[in-house]
Order: C-alpha cells, then structure tokens, then sequence
C-alpha cells in the first residue's frame, strides 16, 4: 500500500465513521486532529473532511459509492488493531505528540497548575501526579500514570513504535 501523505512528526488530519470509534479514540492517542462522532451524519462527516482537509476513513461501503468522496481510506478490518495497522502503513503515523489531545472531544490539551484540578482528580492522583492536562472544551483532566506505559506497549504489539518526547 502506498503512503497516502504526512511526514513524521507532523499531527495528521481524519474524519472518522461512525463504525470506527475505537479506531477513533486510538488515533487520538496518537495526538492526532479526529473528527468523529457516533451521531455524525455520513454527509456531515464527508463535508467535514473535504472542507477541513481531512482524509476521510470509513468501513461504510455506500459512501465508497460516492464519485464525489474526498481522499479516503476503505478500512478492510473490524478488528482496532488491524485497522490501526492499516491506517500506519498508508499515512505517516506514531510521531506527533502522544496523549495531547481530548480523548472524548479532540481538543488540544493544555497544562493547568495543579491548584486548578485539585478537587476533580483523587487524593492520591493529586499527592503523586507530577502535572496535569485539561481539556478546555469538555473540562476533563490528564496526567502522566500506568496507562501511558500500557498504551505505549499496546502500539509496540501492533508495531506502531512511538518516541517519547522529554
């Protein structure tokens, strides 16, 4: 499969169907710019990804009907991990900054003093998490623990190997 566009490093642009939120989530992760929702008409979304520049990812073979469809990838898989693999070996994936974007509503992450998150994170996140991340959007706060080390051994397995930034 040819490479669609992207360079290493750069944070790719994917609007996303509605078949595909788990695929969504993990790109995501990646800290890349997802366009997605469960409720997202197919119009929508196709607007969405010719208007914004977006390459559309979709497994809804009536929208491949379209002669009109912006760039777009046919995800073959129902499996996250294939489809995660599918998508790394077409665009250039695993080098924009990991865990920088709102799981729930993409928005970037920011850096918040902790004083701000005290009373919406626990006791024990509070005493041992060295920073925070809050999405100004949804208001949902981040920090660096296990799961960051699970993810990354996740994306290891399915050979997407990402560079931790300091």
């Amino acid at each position: 499969m040819a490479v669609l566009e992207g360079t290493p490093g750069e944070v790719q642009r994917f609007a996303v169907d509605w078949m595909l939120g788990r695929l969504a989530r993990w790109l995501r992760i990646l800290g890349h710019d997802v366009a997605y929702g469960r409720h997202l008409r197919d119009r929508t979304l196709v607007d969405c990804a010719r208007g914004e520049g977006r390459l559309l990812l979709t497994r809804d073979t009536r929208l491949l009907r379209d002669p009109h469809l912006p760039r777009h990838l046919f995800i073959e898989s129902d499996h996250f991990r294939e489809q995660l693999r599918q998508v790394a070996a077409a665009v250039a994936l695993g080098k924009a900054p990991l865990l920088t974007r709102c799981l729930d509503c993409n928005r970037p992450l920011t850096e918040v003093p902790r004083d701000r998150v005290r009373d919406r994170v626990p006791p024990y996140v509070w005493d041992t998490a060295p920073r925070f991340l809050a999405c100004g959007r949804c208001g949902r706060v981040y920090w660096p623990a296990t799961h960051r080390a699970h993810m990354l051994r996740e994306l290891a397995a399915i050979g997407i190997v990402h560079e931790e930034r300091a």
